[in-house]
């Protein structure tokens, strides 16, 4: 059994590296896609992880499937598509250090994932199955991934959810929510950032924003990320803050969000979800803001997942 199974897109980041003698901007092809950025996390955390979704059979494909394997990822539920290709990311960094992402998926392999593809065998023998709202854009793959989490679901296990909202690759904002509140209804464990729970709930302040998911989710857990403000999670009825760190060496946010969600998956691992005390949960808060401080001052994000050594010693620092 797999400690955790997760499904969506395996693709290419180029990120804006630095510029050419000409001042044309130079770019990085890294491996990334939110799902597999968590699994190589918690694969370098020294659990048992599993991958579902397609990537193109061509050269950015065989790429990303020998990555994966080479992070300690199974690929046995990776379908090649001969007909599409690998979708690929150009991520631009912005002056105020964000980041603007533009795509090339019209249509990306990572969303021509079938239902028939899917293996159910995977997505039911684990402890946790993850997914994020990228999946849930077109079809097939839409229909794919409500048959996985459905299929996870009748088996028991938990449900883990990040919706990773990206404006660009919806057709209406309409779609987006719709496809975000179907995640959060399933789930068991939610990561959702500052921003997109304002976009999704039209609350300002957190607590209202959560209040609002929790009328139509069941969830137990759930994280609210806020980039360098830190963390919160709400559990039960209580709220705990975790400080972040904030490191002079940042250069590429790229995966920092899916470094916090491994970082909460690996506790909930190991503690599950049941009579969860303060401190506890302030501890997972830590971790895993600690994780995520880490692979920022990295470029890219799946090759970069920081050990658990590593994590452990800014938390001793």
């Amino acid at each position: 059994m797999y400690d955790v199974v997760a499904l969506g897109e395996l693709l290419i980041d180029f990120i804006q590296n630095s510029a050419g003698e000409n001042g044309n901007p130079v770019f990085e092809a890294n491996p990334g896609g939110a799902p597999c950025n968590v699994l190589a996390m918690l694969a370098h955390l020294g659990y048992r992880t599993a991958f579902i979704g397609k990537v193109g059979e061509d050269s950015f494909g065989k790429m990303l499937g020998k990555t994966i394997r080479e992070s300690g990822i199974s690929v046995e539920g990776l379908v090649y598509d001969r007909k599409v290709n690998t979708t690929l990311a150009f991520v631009h960094s912005l002056a105020d250090g964000d980041r603007d992402f533009s795509f090339y998926r019209n249509p990306g392999a990572d969303i021509m994932l079938t239902e028939h593809e899917i293996s159910e065998k995977l997505a039911a023998s684990c402890r946790i199955f993850h997914f994020g709202s990228l999946s849930l854009t077109d079809e097939p793959a839409e229909s794919a991934t409500k048959k996985a989490v459905a299929v996870a679901r009748d088996a028991g296990t938990l449900i883990s959810f990040d919706p990773n909202y990206r404006k660009p690759l919806w057709k209406s904002e309409k779609q987006a929510k719709e496809a975000v509140w179907y995640g959060i209804g399933e789930c068991d464990i939610l990561k959702i950032a500052d921003n997109e729970i304002k976009w999704l709930t039209g609350s300002q302040h957190y607590d209202d924003g959560v209040q609002a998911i929790r009328e139509r989710s069941g969830a137990k857990l759930i994280n609210v990320t806020l980039g360098s403000q830190g963390s919160l999670a709400y559990y039960k009825d209580r709220k705990i803050f975790g400080k972040p760190f904030i490191s002079s060496g940042t250069i590429d946010t790229t995966g920092a969000g899916d470094t916090f969600c491994a970082g909460v998956l690996s506790f909930v691992l190991e503690h599950g979800l049941d009579h969860l005390a303060d401190a506890e949960l302030e501890e997972m808060l830590l971790f895993a803001n600690a994780g995520a401080s880490i692979v920022t001052t990295r470029k890219g994000a799946l090759r970069s997942m920081p050990h658990r050594k590593e994590v452990e010693s800014l938390l001793r620092q």
